[in-house]
Parts: structure tokens; sequence; C-alpha cells
């Protein structure tokens, strides 16, 4: 009785002395997560994890309490984020709203409508058209291609602010938004209606008047494309070589990673600060 007293005060000793580590890593995620993620969820999860390192903790292991709760407590907030919908309602409506204006305007037009056109029609501004693009994108990313190789956790594990791998986030994500808007139409809007719209397959496939088969295969070909054009600006060295170097398609695709090139470029020149876009990105297939 008196050894498991003694291990309780000696859990709720470590408990007190280390919960200013809970505020330092929730300080730190929330400074690379969007504005609308609630501090206090992130920190019940963090302070929940650290109780539950100090009662684990084995100091024969010769692991430091204080490393070894916060790697507990990481892995507790990154958990807690990929519960959570990293797009708030009014940003997910908004985002319907522009994609049926979207569609409205490409019918009437016979083509994809530009980032203007858009604007006028919903009665905003471009910025905040963007806005809105960047906060989808920035959700999606996270929340649905970010799981593969874990790369959410990896950068929000970190020990302390990088600022190279800030700059690195936002630059994946820039070139996120641009290769998806120059992806061919058909692919584009399947990237759009299925993963910013949340549009079921069977929806996405009766408007486009083919099987849900098929909006499976143009979707995975689109994820492709996006995986490779990113590859192709910010690491080279990852572009998988075309299967015919040569062919028709090889040529569509330098194509298309020649328009997102421009695109960016066309970003870059642009006067005057544009919106935040960018975080992690792990685009698959």
């Amino acid at each position: 009785m008196s050894t498991n007293s003694g291990t309780t005060a000696a859990a709720e000793a470590m408990v007190v002395e280390n919960m200013a580590l809970v505020g330092h890593i929730v300080r730190e995620t929330m400074a690379r997560v969007p504005s609308h993620v609630d501090r206090d969820d992130l920190t019940s999860a963090g302070l929940t994890a650290l109780v539950m390192a100090a009662n684990a903790f084995d100091a024969e292991r010769g692991v430091p309490f204080n490393r070894y709760a916060a790697t507990r407590i990481r892995g507790a907030i990154v958990d807690e984020l990929r519960s959570v919908d990293w797009a708030s309602r009014s940003v997910r409506r908004r985002s319907r709203e522009l994609d049926a204006t979207r569609a409205n305007l490409a019918m009437t037009l016979g083509r994809a409508a530009s980032a203007a056109e858009v604007a006028q029609a919903a009665g905003i501004t471009i910025e905040e058209v963007a806005a809105n693009d960047d906060d989808v994108a920035r959700a999606q990313v996270l929340s649905l291609h970010a799981s593969e190789d874990d790369a959410i956790g990896e950068r929000l594990v970190s020990s302390s602010p990088d600022p190279l791998a800030v700059i690195e986030q936002k630059e994946q994500l820039t070139y996120l938004v641009e290769a998806i808007a120059e992806l061919p139409e058909r692919l584009r809007l399947v990237i759009e209606q299925y993963f910013l719209a949340e549009r079921p397959m069977a929806e996405i496939a009766a408007t486009l008047g083919v099987t849900e088969s098929r909006i499976s295969q143009l979707r995975a070909e689109a994820l492709v494309l996006l995986r490779d054009a990113l590859n192709h600006e910010l690491d080279p060295d990852l572009v998988e070589p075309a299967d015919k170097p040569g062919g028709c398609a090889a040529k569509r695709r330098e194509t298309y990673f020649a328009a997102v090139a421009d695109r960016h470029a066309a970003g870059v020149r642009r006067p005057g600060p544009g919106p935040e876009r960018r975080l992690t990105l792990n685009v698959s297939a």
C-alpha cells in the first residue's frame, strides 16, 4: 500500500512539474494549424497524455521524464488533430457555394471560369475566393493525404519551431492549389467535387455520366498527376519516369508540369500580399 501511495505521489509531482510542457507544445502546435482548431481540446489531450505518461514512466530505462512525456503529449495532440474536421462549417458551406458557382459558369461559358469571374458571380472578392480555396485545400491535405507516412506527425512533433520547415510547408501547399487548378477539366472536377465539396462518388458519376468505377480511376489519375507535379517542382528526383518517354501521355504530362510552373511563376510575380496558403502535404494515389 505504501508503495502504491509513493508511486502515486511521485506521478502527481511529475505531472505538476511538467504542466508547462503541455502549454509549450500546444502553443507550438497552434502556430501550425488553422486558426479555428480549439486550443482547449489540444490542451485537454495533452494533459491527459501527461498524466498517463507519469503513471507509466519507468526511470530505470534511463530516459528523462520530460523527454518521454513530450513524446506522449505530442502523439496525443496529433491523434486529437486527426479526429477533428480541419475546415469549419462556414468554410465548407462557402466552398460548396463556390463549387456550384464554378459549375454554373462552366456550363454558361463553355470553359472553366477564372477566379475573377467566380468572385464576381458570387458577390465576393478574389481574395476571399482564394482564401476559401486555401482553407479547404489545407484541410484536405492534412486530413486526407498526410497519413501514409505520418507527415503531419513529423511536422508537429518537432521539439522547437523550424522556420525552414514552415517555409517549405507553405511552398508545398501553394503548389498543391496551383496544381489542382491546372489539372485537365474532368480530373480537376473530380478532385474538387470529391475532396473539397465532399460529394459522394455516385453523385459525381451521375453528373459526369460515367460509372463510380470510372470516377475512382479519374481520382487516382489526378492524384498521381498532383504528386508528380509537386515533386517535379520541389524534388525532381522523386518524379516517376513516364511509362513511354516521348509518347503522347508523357508529352501531356510535361505540358501539365509546365503549366503548373507557369502558374506558380505568375503568382510569385503578382504584386501585393496574397493569402497564406500552405502547410504539409503528401499526395498519394
